[in-house]
């Protein structure tokens, strides 16, 4: 009983660090004033899509910290990794705050702030799910969602702070805030991990594949396409969804705003709703129908015109839950897969098809688009999400 209520702890105290390690979002609110800053530092004129190489290198880097931890994670439970992952976001946030040229912030935030995140994240969520083997879609769910609830509430936050203290004190508060809390976070994990090991022992760790053995797998291959495939459209529209309510749906800055915070606070909600119901109907079979949202959500964005403001936000609903799914659901899917034992190392390793993906979208609508019409990018995504969705079912007939 005791182990049992541990893990619970263990699970709230995952969330709330994984809300501060979802501090990677305040960035669209940071880049703007950071590159005046910069300018005014070395008389060279920055802008803000000067510095998305920054923002972009954080989140490559993501999969190498999640793999290497997942050595440790496996063998040494949480503790360490988000206690080092939080010391690394805390400084990196802090430093960026100073930094007055792009190598330094290359540096602090896209190295020390990204390898901070993969090491916190990946220890995080593949904890829960060995934590949980009889829930492992809630509590996947439950840990990425607070991640992407972070989209909703610190992006105000930030501003407020840019415009009270200035660019460099709001990165040092927001980088000493979420690096406390994530270390605090890793110093409890050794009293909750520790008491519930025994039963994560007998109950979690029981077999699986090593990761050699996982990618020599046609199974493992097969998941990374379905992944790619179903992240590729949700990563395209998030990176583009102020742009495309404003220029396609002709919607006010503010209203274009509101948009941005409705597609993220959707897709916090897909993660744990999604991550539910995927322990009752079954990972793969969730997916499938959140590739089918996808596709449907494309179609109605096909559709949208000047005005179409209900039939737009259908479309985000559609494409922000299908999305948060994949999130929310693959951790778990890939400890049934594979086996829990390892499932550290290896859902690292499949998290580089969202990270493929995160290039690909984003690309895709930027070249499609430049001719001003978002339509050839939403064909394409659709038709990517119906070839997720056969991979999907291919996968299913194998009885995951």
């Amino acid at each position: 009983m005791n182990s049992s209520f541990n893990r619970w702890k263990f699970l709230i105290t995952a969330c709330l660090v994984n809300f501060c390690t979802g501090s990677i979002y305040a960035w669209s609110v940071f880049a703007g004033p950071k590159a005046e800053q910069m300018s005014q530092l070395q008389n060279i004129l920055y802008t803000a899509a000067d510095l998305s190489i920054v923002f972009g290198l954080a989140n490559a880097v993501g999969p190498l910290p999640m793999i290497f931890g997942g050595f440790i994670n496996d063998r040494f439970g949480p503790g360490w990794l988000m206690t080092i992952g939080g010391l690394l976001i805390g400084s990196g946030l802090f430093l960026s705050g100073s930094a007055s040229d792009m190598t330094t912030l290359i540096l602090s935030y896209s190295l020390m702030f990204g390898l901070g995140l993969g090491l916190t994240y990946g220890a995080t969520i593949n904890t829960c799910v060995k934590l949980f083997p009889d829930r492992r879609g809630f509590a996947g769910g439950m840990a990425t969602a607070f991640y992407g609830l972070c989209s909703v509430v610190l992006p105000p936050i930030a501003h407020m702070l840019t415009t009270d203290f200035g660019i460099q004190r709001s990165f040092e508060i927001v980088g000493t805030v979420c690096g406390a809390v994530i270390c605090i976070g890793g110093l409890l994990s050794f009293l909750f991990v520790g008491k519930a090991s025994g039963d994560q022992k007998k109950t979690a760790i029981v077999g699986g594949l090593t990761w050699r053995q996982m990618v020599s797998t046609k199974r493992f291959w097969k998941m990374l396409f379905f992944l790619c495939c179903g992240a590729v459209s949700g990563m395209m529209i998030i990176s583009q969804s102020a742009g495309i309510a404003s220029k396609q749906i002709g919607l006010s800055s503010a209203l274009a705003a509101t948009a941005v915070s409705y597609l993220a606070l959707i897709n916090t909600l897909g993660r744990v709703a999604a991550g539910t119901l995927s322990d009752r109907l079954g990972a793969c079979r969730t997916l499938i129908l959140s590739s089918l949202l996808t596709a449907l959500g494309m179609v109605t964005l096909l559709f949208c015109g000047k005005g179409s403001i209900v039939m737009f936000f259908a479309a985000l609903s559609l494409i922000g839950f299908s999305f948060g799914s994949f999130m929310g659901i693959y951790p778990g899917f890939t400890a049934a897969a594979f086996g829990a034992q390892h499932n550290s190392v290896n859902y690292g390793i499949m998290f580089t098809g969202f990270s493929f993906a995160g290039v690909l979208g984003p690309w895709i609508i930027k070249t499609l688009s430049a001719g001003g019409s978002f339509s050839s990018a939403y064909s394409v995504a659709c038709c990517i999400s119906l070839i997720g969705t056969l991979a999907g079912w291919i996968i299913s007939r194998q009885d995951l």
